[in-house]
């Protein structure tokens, strides 16, 4: 409770400072959180990888089957539950269509962006060099290679070399950790930082606009999913889901500001094992590969802004293209990485491939950095509450066959 204070005291603090507008706080500001940033970034994948690689290789094939089965699972069900909530706002709310002369005006700054089509975003997950994934960072890439090195060493017959193998990468993980903590000791001064940042954002005027409606679909889609949808999910499963937000209160606040469920990967795993009890092998399996494929606020933000642009575009929104651009985008947000922006570039890819005008994202450009936040917030919280889930049930199941 008294870290929670001192957070909240970093976030008022951070907030007061950014207000001031003045030139030398926003630059330090901005360097401060620039520099946590690439911290978290540099530790999210040696993380990610270690933690599926050390699973994989310890903890069994089998055993890990029935973990990532209830994970594909709560996963799907909490997407796709997500993706409803945003298209029933957009058919109730009923945002309008902007404006030609704001639409001509964003063209620019949208085309630009559009150099990568979803095919070139699927082919980019295939590995073809082993190093390039680790110095790109490509969240897929590593995982395929790490399930690959698991799945190896479980299968490889017991003799000293594997020892060898499993207990330098589980020593090199428990050093990682251990980085972790010690970053997180020091996450004050960048809670701080960031909110300093986003508060000269808001003063400046990227929190304003027209875009009323679409926001209020958008970003009450994904307050929903958080308060009221998810913790539906913990209740059905007996758990109590104050209980749960506040000992994964730490990840949920990184993802806020990182903007990032990869980078907030170390410090989500973190709280999971140390402040929530969950179990090392569960924690260290299920929420590498939440990160990648869970992305509740993502499906939400790829179905309602496609509808919208394509609204824009003079296609008609019936409920036949609703439930198909649904599917569409659970199965998009399962495919796309833990990155900032990621979900703006895959809906850009998205609507560029079916000729919409994808200048309409020009204009949405602006607010997503709210947006980005609240989602990323949202998907930490969500891996949460499928580990949790998870852990419930593997321990259920345990004490059911004893």
């Amino acid at each position: 409770m008294k870290q929670m204070f001192i957070w909240i005291g970093a976030l008022i603090i951070g907030a007061i400072l950014g207000l001031l507008g003045l030139w030398w706080i926003n630059t330090t500001a901005d360097f401060v959180a620039a520099v946590f940033t690439r911290l978290f970034q540099l530790l999210a994948v040696p993380t990610i990888v270690l933690a599926v690689i050390t699973t994989f290789a310890t903890f069994g094939s089998k055993g890990s089957g029935r973990i990532f089965g209830h994970t594909l699972i709560y996963t799907l069900l909490t997407t796709i539950a997500a993706a409803i909530v945003g298209a029933i706002l957009f058919v109730v709310i009923k945002p309008g269509n902007l404006s030609l002369e704001s639409v001509s005006a964003s063209a620019n700054t949208a085309v630009e962006t559009a150099t990568t089509t979803y095919t070139e975003h699927i082919l980019s997950v295939v590995p073809n060099n082993i190093l390039r994934p680790f110095l790109d960072g490509n969240v897929l890439s590593l995982l395929l290679i790490a399930f690959a090195v698991g799945i190896g060493l479980s299968r490889l017959p017991e003799s000293d070399n594997k020892a060898i193998v499993v207990k330098f990468l589980s020593g090199f993980q428990e050093l990682l950790f251990l980085l972790i903590r010690w970053l997180i000791k020091i996450l004050p001064v960048g809670i701080v930082a960031f909110a300093a940042q986003l508060s000269a954002q808001v003063s400046a005027g990227v929190v304003a606009g027209a875009l009323g409606k679409y926001l209020l679909v958008v970003l009450g889609g994904n307050l929903i999913q958080f308060f009221v949808v998810l913790p539906l999910f913990l209740l059905a499963r007996r758990l109590n889901p104050l209980h749960v937000l506040i000992k994964m209160m730490p990840a949920v606040l990184t993802a806020l500001f990182t903007k990032s469920s990869s980078a907030t990967l170390p410090v989500t795993i973190n709280s999971a094992e140390q402040r929530l009890s969950v179990k090392p092998n569960i924690a260290r399996f299920v929420l590498p590969i939440c990160t990648t494929i869970n992305m509740n606020g993502c499906a939400a933000f790829i179905l309602v802004t496609s509808l919208f642009v394509m609204q824009n575009g003079g296609t008609p929104i019936t409920f036949s293209t609703i439930l198909l651009w649904l599917f569409i985008s659970v199965i998009s947000a399962v495919g796309n990485a833990g990155v900032p922006m990621g979900c703006y570039f895959l809906t850009l890819s998205l609507m560029s491939g079916i000729g919409a005008p994808i200048a309409v994202l020009g204009i949405i450009l602006p607010f997503y950095t709210i947006i980005d936040m609240i989602e990323t917030a949202e998907n930490v919280w969500s891996d949460s509450c499928v580990t949790a889930m998870t852990d419930k049930d593997l321990e259920h199941n345990k004490q059911s066959v004893s």
